[in-house]
């Protein structure tokens, strides 16, 4: 995803009787999430801050899952069901092949910050960031090399077309492209407004989106791109499902064409960083607050529901020794409750009962970073824990 940038009011103004809702999901976090990504209509990820989300349930639940890391995370991106990366903070980059019930570090030869990933295949990735960074990998993130890149501005977000032909956007309006897979980068276009998303349709139509409501359409390959709209809003992520229908993301709303750009119309109002659609109709936006907003019918109509409330709070956290697990239900449950270090090794195994309130002694536990999970037959909800003596 993208570094972060002065937030500005979106100015699109429009009746709202004509402003589509989008159904907010619980996501279990107040943290920013800056990347959305799905492998099914009902299977997905979310990233931001050290945080990856997994829904299996249409997002309805997101559970919270063993990253490894404490670095912010700004990117993911999923080759099949099992195989997915995450890109972020000083170099991170992490891999799952097991759809993100474990993630390993990578080695990405930089410690500039990344903010956007990329695969073409289960082979070939990308990633790029601060300072020009651009990577490739051939073999599947075992080994990164650093591309040689053109520019020193930041690069917020890559996209490829096929093996050979991609393109990356950034700060000062920067559009750089590759037609050897990745062996040169010209510079398409620079000067203008912070770019902070690509996207492309087909081989020759793209856009590229960014600060002050800019969209840059090109038909031709990026030979020329022309504006389309310059609106005011930040524009965080482009999203196309075919040739006419694409979403925009911006911090106050998400957009909607059937036109291939001609046109912009409101469809909810939220504080966004990233929009993807599983397929025609079911599409999913993330952004502030934790906040995760979804369609099941492309923007057609939009029905808002209440969060789901939650059911076990769980405090003081940070903690020197006691953490005290309350059952808002005020009723007798039982838990199976695991505790795991930030490397996923189990610390702590039981099987709990309690009405209203359980006090865990973690006296004996290390200081550090930890994962909470407390499960039953229907219901898991995974903490971080940070024990501080």
């Amino acid at each position: 995803m993208k570094k972060l940038s002065t937030t500005l009011a979106c100015l699109l103004m429009l009746n709202l009787s004509l402003i589509a809702q989008w159904t907010e999901q619980t996501s279990g976090t107040n943290n920013i999430l800056y990347s959305v990504f799905f492998t099914a209509p009902d299977t997905g990820y979310v990233v931001g801050s050290e945080e990856i989300r997994k829904t299996t349930n249409g997002g309805t639940n997101w559970a919270l899952q063993i990253s490894g890391t404490t670095n912010w995370l700004y990117s993911i991106y999923f080759t099949n069901a099992n195989i997915g990366y995450v890109a972020g903070v000083a170099g991170t980059i992490l891999k799952t092949t097991n759809g993100g019930a474990n993630w390993t570090t990578q080695t990405s030869v930089t410690n500039n910050w990344l903010y956007s990933i990329y695969f073409i295949d289960n082979n070939i990735g990308y990633a790029v960031g601060d300072i020009g960074t651009i990577l490739k990998t051939t073999d599947g993130g075992t080994n990164w090399t650093i591309q040689t890149s053109p520019t020193s501005n930041h690069l917020n977000s890559v996209y490829f077309i096929d093996i050979n032909t991609g393109y990356t956007v950034g700060t000062s309006g920067i559009i750089l492209k590759t037609t050897n897979g990745g062996t040169n980068w010209i510079t398409q276009l620079t000067g203008g407004n912070n770019l902070n998303s690509v996207f492309f349709t087909n081989i020759d139509t793209g856009y590229a989106v960014g600060n002050l409501g800019i969209v840059l359409k090109t038909t031709n390959s990026g030979t020329n791109w022309y504006t389309q709209s310059s609106l005011g809003a930040d524009y965080k992520s482009v999203y196309f499902t075919d040739s006419n229908t694409g979403y925009l993301a911006c911090q106050n709303s998400v957009l909607k064409t059937t036109n291939g750009g001609a046109n912009w119309t409101i469809q909810a109002n939220y504080d966004l960083w990233s929009v993807f659609f599983a397929d025609t109709n079911t599409g999913y936006a993330v952004g502030g607050n934790g906040k995760i907003i979804k369609t099941t019918n492309g923007g057609v109509t939009w029905i808002k529901e209440k969060n789901k409330k939650e059911t076990l709070n769980i405090y003081p956290n940070p903690t020197n020794r006691f953490i005290d697990i309350q059952n808002v239900n005020n009723k007798t449950e039982r838990y199976v409750l695991i505790l795991r270090n930030i490397n996923g090794k189990e610390v702590l195994l039981k099987n709990i009962e309690f009405v209203d309130t359980y006090k865990l002694d973690l006296s004996n536990i290390d200081n550090g970073i930890y994962f909470l999970t407390l499960q039953n037959d229907r219901e898991i909800k995974i903490e971080k824990v940070v024990i501080q003596k």
